[in-house]
């Protein structure tokens, strides 16, 4: 029995993984909104019978038992934290929450409650072509994983904003290239080459502040390009540049990861591959060009039966495979909260979600000051007020 589905958000993604829970056999029992009105207007084209803007309404609702949060990441931690508290699974949006202090308690609740299932949306993790890859990179296609020297990635889109001023727009919020791109890369460089984030540098800009629909008081502060280098635990080097200044809808993606033995490469959805051949003898020109050519390793050829003119198509196959895998996590067992490992061991846990935000962190500190940055990963939930703090422990001592 699949557990009953409750989604909080009425956006793009929700549009998107309706259809997909549905087609999976999950069943949806729940929207929640900002306003109502949203709520009922999505709940109307998405025929779901119950909606609502209280998020309590949701999660104290008898048949859901798994909830997707697809809302903005300023209620990321907020919703995530209450549900796992309530005894329900999580599966959150990137990023975890807003900040590193938010993604901490998300990170708690989760490892006091390790038989509920909490994952981050990190969906490329589960895109055909790089789970290939990492097998690729894993069984020693480019050496000794080790022997990584170099990941290069280059995503070149549209632009992130919609027609009206929203979170998209804010950085503090949540918006912006880095945070909703550059999360997916962060995690996946990580995920692929099983190393982690020492040390970062960074420039971010926002080089369109208006736009034909959002102009005025409010200026569009979300960065709409970055490009950033990161130094990895075992000597990897990361470089990356993304940017959102292509006309209309448009994603080009291209991830390859070398070695002194060769490449991989991803482009779009497909895999390919070369290694370094030896000096071939004069006159065996045949052979020279069968060298010259990339090994085929893996192709996309899978049609999707949603799709979206926001959404790029890698990061919603992603998500379809991601529910696929959660389907095959519940569906062995009887109780509907029962559920195997194996099948979403490759998902990003909210762990990796933290280490993310403390990479992106990182990021915008380099971008203040121009310099190498360490990402530091926090253990204690920082005092909101420490001035405040450390006066009550003065006096406490002075009263003794």
């Amino acid at each position: 029995m699949l557990p009953g589905i409750g989604v909080f958000g009425t956006g793009a993604v929700a549009k998107v993984l309706v259809p997909f829970l549905r087609e999976k056999g999950f069943p949806v029992e729940a929207i929640w909104g900002v306003t109502l009105q949203e709520a009922e207007n999505a709940a109307k084209d998405l025929k779901i019978s119950f909606f609502t803007n209280k998020i309590d309404d949701v999660l104290l609702k008898k048949n859901v038992n798994l909830v997707f949060i697809v809302c903005a990441p300023n209620l990321h931690a907020q919703i995530s934290v209450k549900a796992l508290g309530i005894g329900k699974h999580v599966v959150c949006d990137k990023p975890a929450g807003l900040c590193q202090a938010e993604a901490l308690k998300m990170v708690r609740a989760a490892q006091y409650y390790p038989t509920l299932i909490s994952i981050i949306n990190h969906s490329l993790r589960f895109l055909p072509a790089f789970t290939h890859m990492r097998k690729c990179i894993t069984d020693g296609y480019l050496g000794n994983p080790g022997e990584l020297t170099l990941i290069d990635v280059r995503v070149q889109m549209g632009s992130l904003l919609g027609d009206t001023y929203n979170w998209l727009c804010d950085d503090t919020m949540g918006g912006g290239t880095l945070t909703l791109v550059g999360s997916h890369v962060i995690d996946l460089v990580s995920y692929l080459s099983g190393q982690k984030v020492v040390k970062v540098h960074g420039i971010l800009r926002t080089f369109v502040q208006e736009t034909s629909k959002i102009n005025g008081i409010r200026k569009v502060t979300a960065p709409d390009f970055c490009t950033f280098q990161l130094q990895m635990d075992k000597g990897l080097l990361v470089t990356a540049t993304l940017n959102n200044h292509l006309p209309g809808v448009c994603f080009h993606q291209e991830i390859y990861v070398y070695s002194k033995r060769g490449y991989l490469v991803v482009r779009g959805g497909d895999l390919h591959g070369k290694l370094h051949k030896t000096a071939v003898k004069a006159g065996e020109e045949e052979s020279k060009r069968a060298q010259d050519k990339e090994d085929v390793i893996y192709v996309d050829i899978e049609d999707l039966s949603c799709t979206s003119s926001v959404i790029p198509k890698p990061y919603i196959k992603g998500l379809c495979k991601l529910i696929s895998a959660l389907k095959e996590a519940f569906l062995p067992v009887k109780e509907q909260m029962d559920w195997i490992k194996e099948p979403v061991r490759s998902a990003a846990t909210f762990e990796d979600g933290q280490r993310v935000q403390a990479t992106m962190e990182a990021l915008r500190l380099s971008n203040e000051d121009g310099r190498w940055t360490s990402v530091q990963l926090l253990t204690e939930t920082p005092d909101p007020n420490p001035a405040f703090s450390a006066a009550v422990r003065r006096t406490a001592i002075s009263l003794q």
